[in-house]
């Protein structure tokens, strides 16, 4: 059964709470705004197998949030980013940076454009085309993905997205030791962070990465 709006918003702050982030009431109206979107949305286009409020919480919202210690702006990409995690919820906390969601598949772009318009989040733009062929005038200096692909095919689509000195960030569900002694060398390794979500009891690490030879 999924929590009520009153449940929802308690279990929000009591996880941000867990997390050490202090939000405004705004940001955290607008994560709860965009949990009702993606409910009313995922009906009909399916754009996450998570049909509880509850859990949503967890594995969406306080999931995505977990990394806000390791983003660096002002410029956030959030590639492969499906129904806007971990964008959306970066977007909300991080407002004085700008984000671009960037996906191939217009069903879920078409349904981020709708989210970005409603939330009145003017620090967000959406991008509808695969990775390896956006090619922004300017690098970002934050590159970050969830549950998108091997860290080698990650680097291989995405890695030019960042901008010299910038930073990757893989959100995995699993460690990733095999994958890391799979990473080509144009990246090296600054640090495996385990992430503790509150309310998931999952495994969950963030791989970040920088490109070699540059701090």
């Amino acid at each position: 059964m999924s929590d009520a709006p009153g449940a929802a918003a308690a279990r929000l702050d009591a996880g941000l709470a867990a997390l050490g982030l202090a939000l405004p009431a705004a940001a955290r109206r607008g994560l709860l705004a965009y949990l009702a979107l993606l409910e009313k949305w995922n009906r009909a286009y399916n754009l996450t197998a998570v049909r509880d409020r509850g859990e949503m919480i967890a594995r969406h919202l306080l999931d995505s949030l977990a990394i806000v210690p390791y983003v660096q702006g002002p410029r956030i990409v959030d590639v492969g980013s499906g129904a806007g995690l971990p964008g959306i919820p970066l977007a909300l906390a991080l407002p004085q940076d700008r984000l671009v969601l960037l996906d191939s598949n217009r069903k879920k772009t078409r349904f981020l454009v709708q989210a970005v318009a409603e939330l009145r989040l003017d620090n967000v733009a959406v991008e509808s085309r695969r990775a390896e062929e956006y090619r922004p005038d300017q690098g970002f200096d934050t590159v970050v993905t969830r549950a998108f692909a091997s860290l080698a095919e990650t680097v291989a689509v995405a890695g030019h997205l960042c901008r010299p000195g910038g930073g990757l960030l893989a959100m995995k569900g699993r460690c990733p030791e095999q994958e890391l002694a799979a990473l080509p060398p144009s990246f090296r390794l600054l640090a495996l962070e385990p992430l503790r979500v509150p309310g998931l009891d999952a495994e969950r690490y963030l791989v970040r990465l920088a490109r070699s030879g540059e701090a």
